[in-house]
This record gives structure tokens, C-alpha cells and sequence, in this order.
């Protein structure tokens, strides 16, 4: 594998952890960096860069953000928004990665992709369920602030550097499992006990 397709893959990884944060904002970004020039899509997705998308992704960026501030409202979100995070995470990786074969491109896709996306999103839904549970929903526009930001930043050093955006994954992936461990090790000596 080439450095050049190695760095479409990382940018492909680090857009489908975005989407984890919020499904919208990194089609947003990308449909703006492909408009302007500054981004070269798969083929079969330059649909994406057109004005059409821009325009769908503009408002429905802005519809995700703001039902996030709902407390309520965002936990039944993220129910919803984990399959579809697996899916927007597929179809980024696959619209990023050219000269690949179709089906190295798919199952990078659909493993690397919908994986990261998968993981993140679920981390977050996690996040959101204790801000529920502890501050009675109160703490929750903090989180969706955070992960907006998450969203925002992670897509554009995925598009300007995606070595760094495979890092921070990494990094997400890393604090998501040993979370999930450590919450895993909690319940089960609370169940013995």
C-alpha cells in the first residue's frame, strides 16, 4: 500500500470517529472541502461535493446540533444515532480512499469505518446515559458541546492531517475499550458481591 492510499485510509478512519460525535458535521465538512477544490472524492461519491448536498448537509448539521441540547431529546438520539453512525462512518471511508480495489476499499469500509464509528458513537451514548443518570440531564448540553467540538476538530485534521487524525483514534479506541473494561470489572464484582 502506497503512502498516498495509506493517508486516504487514516483520513477515511479519523471521518468515521467524527461521525461517531455527530453524524452530519463531517459529511458538512467534507461536502465543503470537496466543493471548494481542496478534496477529491471516490467517484461514485462526488455526489457529495454538490450544492444539493451541501445545502442537506447545512441544515441537517444544524437540526443534529441543536436536538443535542434537548436533555431527553439526546439520549433518544443516540439510539437512533448508532446504526446510522455505523453507516455514515462506511460511506465516508469508502468516499475518501481512491486507487484502491473496490474490494479492499469495501471491507476497509465497512471494518475500519463502520468499526470506528461504531465505538466512538457508543462511547458517547455511554457518556450521555451517566450525565442522565447524575446530573438528571442538566450536564448534558456540556456533552454535546464537547462532542461537537470533537466532531468539528477531529474532521478537519482528518482532512488536513490524517496521520495525526489516526493517532487521535487510536487514542479514542484505546480510553473507549479500557473505559468499557473498567465499567465492565465494576458490574460484575457488584453482581458477586
Amino acid at each position: 500500500m502506497d503512502f498516498e492510499i495509506l493517508l486516504t485510509v487514516l483520513m477515511g478512519i479519523g471521518l468515521s470517529a467524527a461521525s461517531g460525535f455527530r453524524i452530519f458535521v463531517p459529511f458538512l465538512i467534507v461536502s465543503i472541502a470537496s466543493a471548494s477544490g481542496n478534496l477529491e472524492l471516490s467517484e461514485s461519491f462526488s455526489w457529495i461535493g454538490t450544492t444539493p448536498a451541501l445545502i442537506t448537509f447545512s441544515v441537517a448539521t444544524i437540526l443534529e446540533i441543536s436536538a443535542y441540547y434537548i436533555p431527553w431529546v439526546d439520549n433518544i438520539l443516540d439510539t437512533i444515532a448508532s446504526p446510522v453512525a455505523v453507516i455514515a462512518g462506511v460511506i465516508l471511508v469508502a468516499s475518501v480512499i481512491t486507487g484502491m480495489s473496490p474490494l479492499l476499499k469495501w471491507v476497509l469500509a465497512i471494518i475500519a469505518g463502520g468499526g470506528v464509528a461504531a465505538v466512538v458513537q457508543g462511547s458517547t451514548g455511554i457518556t450521555r446515559v451517566a450525565s442522565t443518570a447524575t446530573t438528571g440531564g442538566l450536564g448534558n448540553p456540556a456533552v454535546s458541546s464537547l462532542e461537537l467540538g470533537g466532531s468539528v476538530l477531529l474532521s478537519i485534521i482528518a482532512l488536513a492531517v490524517p496521520l495525526l487524525a489516526g493517532i487521535i483514534v487510536l487514542l479514542l479506541i484505546v480510553f473507549a475499550v479500557k473505559t468499557l473494561i473498567k465499567k465492565f470489572k465494576i458490574r460484575s464484582n457488584s453482581v458477586i458481591i
